[in-house]
């Protein structure tokens, strides 16, 4: 059958809205709305069949949405106002007795089921568009800032504000500090056992008062007004072990923000002033959300500077002998005993890619390794009771154990992080 047979099948099924109508042939005609496309085709059976132009009625098949576009996207609109966002999306949950309805049309008029456009499809669309034009953002179907969700039946808008990304590096310039909040294994993070103030944390709910999320992640919240924060980094340093060099890669993940897009050199400057020294960062950008997994996933190489103290003296052709026969070499950790307690037991194998020392005093060295990512600095000293090999200790004979740690540097932060296409600011 031709397209105007159909359309007159259709219309017979009135009264069908111009939408509605247009709805059925989206799939056969293109560069008109459903409107415009509903109107003509209207208009063509009643030319064609010689009869006087009638408008429909009040339409049985979307019983009248069709023609609430603008007033949905007004909502939507006001739902946002206050909210900083570059892109979106409109999702709309279709009451039941709508979708019936399409297909009771589109089987009355002989049509496939499947012919032409949906009615939930179509309102995304319109709604959208009209959105966009209010608002000036740009749709996303993948990761949009915001994504409102129109339920028809129940008259509401669901607006869901999706989480925003800030990357940067940071220092930890400060001992006993961890990475990320630790919250007291007595209380479990609450301050009180039982009606009392814990005895260990004092109250505070944290096993350690300061971590480098506490010192950076707050002030991100606070300059993009969002409801909390999630601190992710590249690995992670021992609580006694600064961080040094060019920093660590991290990403703070800030949930619901009304602000998105933050001055990031005035941020720099604010996080680096409330850390107060025990902290500080650089090279803040505004990321997308596939910089937390890079992050996470990221297992660098990193230099570190041990200062060494041994049980018996060691002189400087020996240390520099142990050290060479560590350079270079694949080393078979088994977890940690200090960290046993948290992470599987298994014998992991890292290398020792560049070793050097120097003797401070026949007791005392300073050495720097540039390992693979995991290779732990600690236990490739002192041995850990035999659960590291080849260690410093077992070359040497003697016990040797790390007294001050740090981390000089982290390989490749340059890679894969700082390309454009993980940025908003690029």
């Amino acid at each position: 059958m031709s397209i105007l047979e159909d359309a007159r099948a259709v219309v017979a099924e009135g009264p069908v809205c111009d939408p509605c109508l247009g709805r059925c042939f989206a799939d056969r005609s293109f560069g008109l709305t459903n409107r415009e496309r509903g109107r003509a085709l209207r208009t063509a059976v009643a030319l064609d069949e010689d009869d006087p132009f009638e408008e429909p009625g009040d339409c049985w098949v979307c019983e009248g949405y069709s023609a609430e576009f603008g007033t949905w996207a007004d909502r939507i609109t006001e739902e946002l106002a206050g909210t900083e966002f570059a892109s979106y999306q409109v999702g709309t949950k279709t009451p039941p007795l709508v979708a019936e309805n399409e297909s009771l049309l589109r089987e009355s008029a002989g049509l496939a089921e499947d012919a032409g456009e949906s009615f939930k499809s179509e309102f995304n669309r319109e709604v959208g568009k009209r959105v966009g034009k209010k608002t000036g953002a740009d749709v996303d179907f993948e990761r949009p800032d915001v994504l409102a969700v129109i339920d028809l039946a129940e008259d509401t808008v669901d607006v869901q504000v999706n989480a925003a990304f800030v990357y940067g590096r940071y220092r930890k310039l400060a001992r006993g500090i961890p990475q990320t909040e630790w919250p007291c294994g007595e209380c479990g993070g609450y301050g009180l056992r039982g009606d009392e103030v814990c005895p260990t944390c004092k109250g505070t709910g944290y096993q350690y008062p300061l971590s480098v999320e506490q010192l950076t992640a707050p002030v991100v919240e606070d300059a993009m007004d969002g409801e909390d924060s999630k601190f992710h980094g590249a690995g992670r340093e021992d609580i006694d072990a600064l961080m040094l060099g060019t920093g660590r890669p991290f990403v703070v993940e800030v949930e619901r923000p009304k602000k998105r897009f933050p001055d990031v050199e005035e941020l720099e400057s604010e996080i680096n002033e409330f850390a107060g020294g025990k902290a500080e960062v650089e090279g803040l950008r505004l990321a997308s959300y596939e910089m937390v997994e890079r992050v996470k996933e990221h297992d660098a190489d990193k230099t570190y500077r041990a200062e060494v103290e041994f049980d018996a003296p060691v002189t400087g052709d020996e240390l520099a002998d142990a050290l060479a026969e560590l350079e270079d070499t694949t080393i078979e950790q088994r977890t940690p005993e200090r960290v046993s307690h948290r992470r599987a037991d298994k014998v992991r194998e890292r290398r020792v890619l560049e070793i050097s020392g120097d003797v401070e005093d026949e007791t005392h060295a300073t050495v720097e390794v540039l390992g693979e990512g995991g290779l732990y600095i600690k236990e490739l000293v002192s041995g850990d009771n035999g659960r590291t090999n080849p260690s410093l200790a077992g070359i040497l004979d003697t016990g040797a154990v790390v007294t001050a740690l740090d981390v000089v540097s982290v390989e490749g932060t340059d890679e894969p992080f700082e390309r454009d296409e993980f940025f908003l600011d690029a």
